[in-house]
């Protein structure tokens, strides 16, 4: 079934739980989502789907649709990056042994720098266990929120931009895939890939135009131009340049709840861009008021999507 074009509504296709590094469990997450007045919201844990269930049970009786996905750790070259992942199949073995290789050197990297950081300020290990919930994705968020509660840094940002830092001492870098090779991971699964917030260069190093351009080689549909942490000028850099590449154009909050400023909403994607990325999505259901849709195995949409109306747009 194809659905119909989809008007007044708000997308917002980049939220965390307290699968990965959010502050809110899935189910309140949609339930906030619902309160804020939008719409489609995309689930997006690192490394993880962990929070689809929860995510999903409650969006039903809220109105609220949830597209699955997860925001993929990974590199070009030396650069680390991230890929969202949209509707992927998350039992495909493939994807599945990669998303669980890099939990897995999550942890011991988040241990070395424990490690080194206790060196010089009151910090263990089992302090940043409590700041992960039950089978979250481990990560510098846990050790920044650590150390906020030791009253050694007063927010992530700080964190962030101190002590975890990747110009830091205390910095050690995780495995991960290259993000061509994730790119065609995702594809391979039934998902959509869109790269996210590639020119926030307040993260580190950011990718180049030519990065890109490879990238969009591989199989990339879109990237993220409208994200809290992109500039008026990096937006529009990142519009020009998927207009050149035919790419999608996404926006989105990043939310992560009281962990961040971001608000939800605070970017939203165009009823457009998201209707063609839905309709390109082969590895899970879509089911849902805002557009009444059912894509997956079993379920297609249509003969193949038809990116080219979306292309560029977003909001």
């Amino acid at each position: 079934m194809v659905a119909p074009t989809l008007t007044g509504v708000r997308i917002d296709l980049h939220l965390h739980s307290t699968a990965s590094d959010g502050t809110d469990p899935p189910a309140d997450l949609i339930a906030a989502a619902a309160a804020a007045g939008l719409d489609v919201v995309a689930l997006t844990d690192h490394d993880c789907t962990a929070g689809w269930e929860p995510a999903l049970a409650a969006a039903g009786p809220l109105g609220i649709v949830v597209l699955p996905g997860a925001e993929i750790s990974c590199r070009v070259g030396t650069i680390s990056v991230h890929l969202l992942a949209y509707g992927h199949d998350p039992q495909d073995a493939q994807l599945r042994a990669e998303l669980s290789a890099t939990r897995s050197d999550r942890v011991g990297r988040a241990r070395r720098m424990v490690e080194r950081i206790a060196v010089d300020y009151l910090l263990t290990w089992e302090d940043v266990l409590e700041q992960v919930s039950p089978g979250a994705t481990v990560g510098r968020p846990h050790i920044a929120d650590a150390m906020i509660a030791r009253g050694l840094v007063g927010t992530r940002d700080e964190a962030f931009e101190t002590t975890l830092h990747r110009s830091s001492p205390y910095f050690e870098p995780h495995d991960a895939p290259q993000a061509a090779d994730a790119v065609r991971l995702v594809l391979g699964a039934g998902g959509v890939p869109v790269m996210a917030h590639p020119r926030a260069g307040r993260r580190g190093r950011t990718v180049t135009d030519e990065d890109l351009a490879g990238l969009a080689a591989a199989g990339l549909v879109g990237v993220e131009a409208d994200h809290p942490d992109h500039t008026d000028d990096e937006r529009a850099a990142v519009r020009r340049l998927a207009a050149d590449l035919g790419l999608l154009v996404t926006g989105s909050s990043d939310y992560h709840g009281a962990a961040r400023p971001n608000a939800l909403g605070a970017f939203t994607t165009d009823p457009e861009v998201y209707e063609a990325i839905r309709a390109a999505v082969r590895g899970v259901p879509i089911v849902g008021r805002a557009g009444t849709s059912v894509v997956g195995p079993g379920h297609p949409a249509g003969d193949g999507p038809d990116l080219t109306a979306a292309r560029g747009a977003g909001r």
